[in-house]
């Protein structure tokens, strides 16, 4: 499971990485972007298939047929291996996939003991990376119309799964192009999310302040 993360970048870091521009009412709603404890519910800046644009939706799933807005806090992660056999997200799979940049993210490795260490993996040089998700647009009971996403997740590489047995599908920036391309099958669209190399990914400990969703600060991302 992918619950928590990092995106410590500013918009106009992100503009010059992909391209791509904020919408100016967006960001008067969504300033600042930089989120140094990211956790589900949270509103984070998407890339959408054929997108010219960020736009912000919520982490957590709420498919267009949910009652209750709740639902979306189970759905923040979909398994790569399952995720075409899930009503909830296998239309969502051929015509809205999307990308979620981030800076970072964090997972716990368990210990004998009972005890929990905080991790923050990056890649080198903390540069953005993507995550593959889908999303999807729910309307509210009271008419406002919702855009959610899930985080794709996968097998940890070998450098990582002693610390947890599951990972972000981390997309390199410039690899998304397949991923992105709704004329593309899901099945083909999915086996383009390679893993990555062990000199693409790095991890640190941090903080165990982390675990509490009220701390967002710099503090979180140093090295324990």
């Amino acid at each position: 499971m992918c619950g928590r993360a990092s995106l410590t970048k500013n918009e106009k870091q992100l503009e010059l990485k992909f391209g791509m521009d904020f919408y100016t009412e967006d960001l008067v709603n969504y300033l600042p972007i930089q989120n140094y404890n990211v956790a589900p519910t949270n509103m984070l800046p998407v890339i959408k298939s054929g997108a010219t644009h960020f736009e912000f939706m919520r982490w957590g799933l709420i498919p267009f047929w949910a009652k209750d807005i709740k639902i979306g806090y189970k759905m923040i992660n979909a398994r790569i291996e399952t995720i075409q056999e899930k009503n909830s997200y296998k239309n969502a799979l051929k015509s809205r996939r999307c990308v979620v940049p981030l800076d970072g993210y964090y997972e716990w490795e368990k210990h004998p003991d009972g005890s929990k260490t905080p991790y923050r993996f990056v890649l080198p040089n903390e540069e953005l990376f993507l995550v593959a998700g889908v999303w999807e647009t729910w309307k509210s009971p009271k008419g406002e119309n919702i855009q959610s996403f899930t985080l794709i997740t996968k097998d940890p590489i070998d450098k990582v799964k002693h610390v947890h047995n599951r990972m972000p599908a981390v997309i390199l920036p410039g690899e998304e192009e397949v991923w992105l391309d709704d004329q593309i099958a899901p099945e083909e669209a999915l086996s383009s999310i390679r893993d990555l190399e062990p000199s693409e990914l790095e991890y640190y400990p941090v903080s165990q302040a982390v675990g509490n969703v009220r701390n967002n600060n710099k503090d979180l991302i140093k090295p324990i």
